[in-house]
């Protein structure tokens, strides 16, 4: 009776012609073989991995260049599986995709990188004004500021001085070069990765300190990153800040704007249910220096040790 028993509450894994099969207690104990229906896992996209609204046509050959790209709408689908992943994306006029260079990039000996703004114009793709630049035969789109116009002049430095320079609005210097206070955007996160903090209309950060090669900043929502102080960033506030503010006014324009119209099901709290008190958010530091190899042993014996290599670049909460 113990060996029966001792059958009927251990599971067993059988190997039925290359596939696993389950064995269940009761099938364990009177030596019939079961197996369990297989259904297919569908992994869906993470929240702001991919992009739902549209697709670009980038070049094949991958040169850059300011022709207007082809874009393709997804109406809400995931471009992998072309299955509807967010019911209220869809619809909305035509645009095309003005390409902007996100590095800015300058000789860290030596003169400084001056561009020219030849006009500001309107991408429908994104909220912020675009400015494009010229500097000898090189011609960009570059992010806007607030108070850049055409015929403005633009300079890109590289080093980091002792004393910190004096900042000047469209200018890109390395965090560490800039004082305290001082307004920016488009940050970089890791040296050399191109703008990736405080790039849509009307946002900027403010550089709050400076600990041990790292350079503080603040965003609006009151998230602080410290990143290396070799990160470029963009002195000044990114264009359109009266983008938050205009109202859509109708639905159709909301159509317009690729928008479906939601179930009707919501309805605006009111102050009986209270204000929610949340704790400051924690600094999150960018690093670029690899962790240690992690080594996970398996219980059962016999079995090899597996390797685990964590992400080089990664967010690391302090």
């Amino acid at each position: 009776m113990s060996e029966a028993l001792t059958r009927m509450y251990t599971l067993r894994f059988s190997y039925l012609a290359g596939k696993k099969a389950l064995i269940s207690p009761c099938a364990a104990l009177f030596g019939v073989q079961t197996r369990t229906k297989a259904f297919r896992h569908i992994e869906l996209p993470k929240v702001g991995a991919v992009r739902l609204r549209y697709k670009i046509h980038f070049p094949e050959d991958g040169q850059y260049t300011i022709e207007p790209l082809r874009v393709t709408k997804l109406a809400g689908r995931d471009p992998l599986t072309g299955r509807v992943v967010h019911g209220k994306i869809g619809g909305g006029i035509k645009m095309k995709h003005l390409w902007v260079d996100i590095h800015r990039t300058a000789p860290k000996e030596g003169p400084p990188l001056v561009e020219r703004v030849m006009s500001i114009q309107r991408d429908l793709t994104r909220n912020a004004f675009v400015a494009l630049t010229i500097s000898g035969d090189k011609v960009r789109y570059r992010y806007a500021t607030t108070s850049m116009k055409p015929g403005d002049l633009i300079t890109t430095y590289g080093d980091i001085p002792r004393i910190p320079v004096r900042p000047k609005e469209g200018d890109a210097h390395p965090l560490g070069a800039l004082p305290i206070g001082t307004k920016v955007c488009c940050i970089e996160n890791l040296p050399g990765n191109g703008a990736r903090f405080a790039i849509h209309a009307g946002v900027t950060a403010t550089i709050t300190r400076k600990i041990s090669g790292r350079v503080c900043f603040t965003l609006p929502n009151k998230q602080e990153f410290a990143v290396p102080q070799e990160c470029m960033a963009t002195v000044g506030q990114v264009s359109n800040p009266e983008y938050s503010s205009i109202p859509i006014g109708s639905a159709q324009a909301n159509r317009l704007l690729g928008n479906r119209p939601s179930s009707g099901l919501w309805h605006r709290k009111t102050g009986i249910h209270g204000r929610k008190l949340r704790n400051p958010k924690k600094l999150k530091v960018t690093s670029v220096e690899p962790k240690p190899k992690t080594v996970v042993g398996l219980t059962l014996p016999g079995l090899p040790k597996i390797m685990v290599r964590p992400p080089i670049r990664s967010l690391v909460p302090v």
